[in-house]
C-alpha cells in the first residue's frame, strides 16, 4: 500500500476516535444557556434525536441503529450495533472553567468479550462518549499541524485537534487511561470495566477540565458530544443507551432523578 493510501486507511479510524467534528456546527445548534446556577444541558432527548446527528465514517461500513426509547422510564438514546459503527453527535459550546463536570447515565446489556483496547483488532467497546478539543496553536507542533491538515483534507475542516473518549471496557481497571491504539490524539478512559453494572442504568461524573489538562495540557476547548458502541473490528454486537447529558459546576451535584 503507498503512502497516501495507508495514512487514509489509518485516518479513517483515527477520525472516528476524534468524533469527527460535525461540518456544519453552527447549523446544528449549540449548548443550552446556563440557567445561571451552573447547569447546562447538552443531552435530554426526544424522538427527533436533534441536534445529535449521525455521522457515518465512509461508505460501505455498516452503520450502528440509533432511536428514542423510553427504557425503563428513562428518556435515551438507544444503540445497537452488528459488527457495525457509526457516532451520534452534537456540536457544543461549553466553558469548562465555568461548568467542568460533565454528568450522564448510560447502561449496557454486556462487555464485548473479544474486544482488547491494548489492540487495534480489539478497539471496540459496548459503549463510548466522547469530547471531541480544540487545542490552542501553542499546543500544535509541525507535527501534528501535517497529520490534521491531512485528515481535514479527507474528512472537512471540523475535523478536532484531539478527543477523549470515555470508555465502558471488558477487561482494564476502572481509571485507566491510555492513548489509542490507532492515535494518541484520542485518549482513552476507562469509567467501568466487566458486567458487573451491566443491565441497568448507571451514572457518571467526569471533570472534563482536570482530564484534558491533563491529558493535553491547559486551555483546550470542548467542541463536540458523541456518542456510540463500537464493534466492527470484533465483528460482534452490543445494545447500550444513553441518557441525561449536562455540563455542572465543580461544586455543583449532577442532576440525578
Amino acid at each position: 500500500m503507498d503512502p497516501l493510501a495507508l495514512a487514509r486507511s489509518g485516518w479513517v479510524r483515527a477520525a472516528a476516535l476524534l468524533g469527527l467534528a460535525l461540518a456544519s456546527a453552527s447549523a446544528q445548534g449549540t449548548v443550552a444557556p446556563s440557567d445561571g446556577t451552573g447547569l447546562r444541558w447538552v443531552g435530554r432527548f426526544d424522538a427527533t434525536l436533534a441536534p445529535w446527528q449521525e455521522i457515518r465514517l465512509k461508505s460501505g461500513q455498516r452503520p450502528n441503529t440509533f432511536r428514542y426509547a423510553l427504557w425503563d422510564g428513562v428518556k435515551a438514546v438507544e444503540v445497537t450495533s452488528q459488527a457495525s459503527m457509526s457516532l451520534l453527535a452534537r456540536p457544543i459550546t461549553v466553558d469548562l472553567n465555568a461548568t467542568p463536570v460533565l454528568c450522564w447515565r448510560w447502561r449496557i446489556g454486556a462487555t464485548l468479550s473479544q474486544a482488547d483496547m491494548l489492540r487495534r483488532e480489539g478497539d471496540d467497546y459496548a459503549a463510548r462518549v466522547y469530547v471531541s478539543l480544540r487545542l490552542p496553536a501553542s499546543a500544535l507542533g509541525l507535527g501534528l499541524r501535517a497529520q490534521l491538515a491531512l485528515a481535514r483534507a479527507m474528512w472537512g475542516p471540523d475535523v478536532p485537534d484531539a478527543a477523549i473518549n470515555y470508555v465502558w471496557d471488558n477487561r482494564q481497571p476502572v481509571g485507566t487511561t491510555r492513548p489509542n491504539a490507532y492515535t494518541d490524539r484520542a485518549q482513552m478512559i476507562v469509567l467501568r470495566s466487566g458486567d458487573g453494572d451491566a443491565g441497568r442504568w448507571v451514572w457518571e461524573r467526569v471533570d472534563v477540565r482536570r482530564d484534558v489538562t491533563r491529558l493535553f495540557g491547559p486551555g483546550a476547548e470542548a467542541v463536540q458530544l458523541a456518542i456510540t458502541a463500537d464493534t466492527d473490528n470484533t465483528q460482534s454486537s452490543a445494545r447500550s443507551g444513553f441518557a441525561d447529558f449536562h455540563f455542572v459546576a465543580a461544586e455543583r451535584s449532577c442532576e440525578e432523578s
